[in-house]
């Protein structure tokens, strides 16, 4: 199947995860696209092709005669798209020799080259966009779609000679669980490569350390009339909590390797508040110490307002990737000299944010980041470039042939 049809194929299914939920995978939807992916890989001629018991879909390229001792590769992507906007029903545009201007996504939206400057490095390629009421789910389908098709192409074509290479997908990723229950052993594989970026020639194999952080507030409601000295308003206790993080540390002010504290919820009422708020930094010891700090803010306003008026919970979500990576500079090379066979250049840059493969490199997967073609992720204004798709699966093929050498 050509790379076009079959990434328009897989965003037709729904597969978007859900933050809320306790099951995994979080939704039984991402379960259908996984079981029709262990079938396609099964057409394909695949071996060793299964979905466990925790719906991770995994299959293997059988090695080239002779290749048997080569180092096993793997290529992971995710099937669920975010929780941010819909999946259903997606309506995909394709924009053939784009002309570089505003594109207009259906009567009431335009997606302009003001608002999106980077659409200008697009002239004369193939765009897929949406038509602006759902997401498109290139993250992660447009990876999803590469690896399938590389592996298709290297199972019609055997004189092409690689080791052994397995691929797998994942569900839950865009709500942080994706690989929970992944069984590295099982996956069988000594490095791998996450196919989970953005713009063409990205390499990511640095992120950000990641908390979580939840303040639930319990207040003490008294009639406004008569609340003097005795009233503690939980939600204006969150207001004050949120005052004392510096505002310069926030996502909308910092790039590059800054680190934020964000607000991504608050709720309640006078009698109960809970303030909740994601943590990031790519340097640890400054990652520790906004933690840290986040933990003095709370430690000041219990002195002021009493115990039991708030409870911290913080949770470490996943860790910079670079420190598991490094010690094993082969993989970042061959992802360099891929890509430039390709005719792609690298752009290293840290990842603001997390993948898969940063959970992966801690359990003993190395497994840096790659582009897709997609840009926009989570929103209406979604696309992907066929062109820059193409070269993805091309660095890939790059890949498991230089592994082989």
């Amino acid at each position: 199947m050509d790379l076009k049809d079959r990434f328009l194929k897989y965003v037709s299914f729904d597969t978007q995860s859900d933050e809320t939920s306790e099951t995994f995978p979080s939704t039984e939807k991402q379960k259908v696209l996984l079981k029709y992916l262990v079938e396609e890989m099964k057409s394909l001629g695949l071996t060793e092709v299964e979905m466990d018991e925790h719906s991770y879909a995994m299959g293997t390229i059988p090695a080239t005669p002779g290749y048997e001792n080569r180092p096993v590769i793997g290529f992971i992507s995710h099937v669920d798209t975010s929780p941010d906007m819909s999946g259903v029903n997606v309506k995909p545009q394709i924009i053939e020799n784009y002309d570089g201007k505003d594109i207009r996504l259906n009567e009431n939206l335009m997606m302009t080259v003001k608002d999106f400057p980077e659409l200008s490095a697009f002239k004369g390629h193939t765009l897929i966009t949406t038509d602006g009421t759902t997401l498109l789910g290139a993250d992660d389908k447009a990876g999803v779609a590469e690896i399938m098709t590389a592996a298709e192409y290297l199972m019609t074509h055997p004189e092409i000679k690689h080791g052994k290479i397995r691929i797998g997908f994942t569900p839950d990723e865009e709500v942080g669980r994706g690989v929970d229950y992944f069984n590295v052993e099982r996956f069988g594989a000594k490095f791998a490569y996450t196919i989970d970026g953005g713009f063409e020639g990205e390499l990511e194999y640095e992120n950000f350390n990641a908390a979580s952080a939840r303040v639930a507030i319990q207040g003490r409601n008294v009639h406004p009339g008569y609340a003097k000295d005795k009233m503690i308003n939980a939600l204006q206790v969150a207001a004050e909590v949120n005052s004392l993080l510096p505002a310069w540390e926030r996502p909308e002010h910092t790039d590059g390797y800054e680190g934020f504290y964000h607000l991504v919820g608050l709720n309640g009422s006078v009698e109960n508040a809970e303030i909740s708020y994601i943590i990031r930094d790519h340097i640890r010891e400054k990652f520790e110490a906004k933690k840290q700090f986040m933990t003095q803010v709370v430690e000041l306003l219990t002195r002021k307002y009493g115990e039991g008026v708030l409870t911290l919970t913080l949770k470490d979500q996943y860790y910079n990737m670079r420190e598991m990576v490094e010690p094993h500079p082969e993989v970042i090379d061959k992802a360099f000299k891929a890509m430039e066979q390709a005719g792609v250049t690298p752009i290293v840059r840290p990842i603001r944010g997390g993948t898969d493969g940063a959970r992966l490199s801690y359990m003993g997967l190395p497994c840096p980041n790659l582009f897709t073609g997609g840009m926009n992720f989570h929103g209406k204004f979604e696309y992907c470039s066929l062109d820059t798709m193409r070269r993805a699966q091309q660095t890939i093929l790059n890949l498991i042939q230089l592994w082989a050498e």
